[in-house]
């Protein structure tokens, strides 16, 4: 993808260049908690409208390319991981990020081919075409933020067309949440190799809520299935679940089903270590609270 001339936007923005070395994963927890992509491989042309209390959500894609994929969500985990580790060090980031596809499908532990290549231009695609509106971080709730997860990309080339990596830019919505330190969280990075859109989202939510509680937290299935977007029927999603619940492929988690007769069964989940997340030592409770704290 490539552009004819520079945005006002691109300069307006000083680049930066993204940093080498292996830096830990960070994901926004905004992005963590609410459905803001499809969970399914295939393409996704349904918007996905949420609202629980002032937070209001609307995704929409575009049918060339359909809604960016929480696989496609990898890249933002990057870029975001880029950002707080320049914050960290002194270094200026910015919204302006140039890199190369190597860095990125490296980091987010995909393979090299021209395939993965090919793929990764195509989640940018996705990610630059779908359009969110939220309440989310807005001082009134009846105001909404309308963005991309990229405002613009593009592929860089010397004179004889030799490839100098690509350049993109995040949206101000994202780029704030990622510098501000209570809005973001470390994921492991076994993350990467969770191949099932529903387990990732998943390892999300768990990640957010369950965080550095011993106890855990719990959720009952139908707030979960509004929770993921899914356009899978409840049934279905409940299916799911419990086949997660049975191969247990959450890194650092346990998750547990509570049956509740004439209401929604519960999904319950806790940390399998708490000394490995800075936690002291105490007794879980049988029983997890149940509900979202936000």
């Amino acid at each position: 993808m490539s552009f004819r001339r520079p945005s006002p936007e691109r300069e307006q923005l000083d680049l930066f260049r993204a940093l080498p070395g292996d830096l830990a994963p960070r994901d926004a927890q905004d992005l963590m908690a609410y459905p803001f992509f499809s969970l399914a491989k295939s393409k996704r042309l349904a918007p996905i409208d949420f609202k629980a209390g002032a937070v209001v959500i609307r995704v929409e894609a575009v049918p060339e390319h359909g809604m960016a994929t929480i696989w496609d969500a990898d890249v933002l985990i990057w870029a975001a991981s880029q950002i707080v580790e320049a914050r960290d060090a002194g270094l200026s980031p910015s919204r302006l990020m140039g890199t190369t596809p190597y860095e990125i499908l490296r980091f987010i532990g995909r393979g090299v081919s021209l395939r993965d290549y090919d793929r990764l231009k195509a989640a940018l695609d996705r990610l630059q075409s779908t359009t969110i509106a939220t309440s989310i971080r807005q001082p009134n709730e009846r105001r909404m933020h309308r963005f991309s997860w990229i405002n613009e990309w593009k592929e860089k080339a010397d004179a004889h067309g030799r490839p100098l990596g690509l350049e993109l830019i995040v949206p101000d919505w994202f780029y704030a949440a990622v510098l501000d330190d209570a809005l973001v969280l470390t994921i492991d990075r076994a993350y990467f190799d969770l191949t099932g859109g529903l387990e990732r989202w998943l390892y999300r939510l768990v990640r957010k809520h369950g965080g550095r509680q011993s106890h855990g937290w719990s959720f009952d299935f139908a707030h979960l299935h509004a929770k993921s977007g899914s356009l899978s029927p409840l049934k279905h999603f409940a299916y799911d679940l419990r086949d997660i619940v049975r191969r247990q492929p959450l890194p650092g988690y346990w998750l547990s089903i509570a049956p509740c007769p004439g209401r929604p069964d519960i999904l319950s989940f806790a940390p399998v270590d708490p000394d490995a997340l800075n936690m002291p030592r105490r007794r879980r409770r049988a029983a997890s609270r149940t509900g979202d704290k936000l």
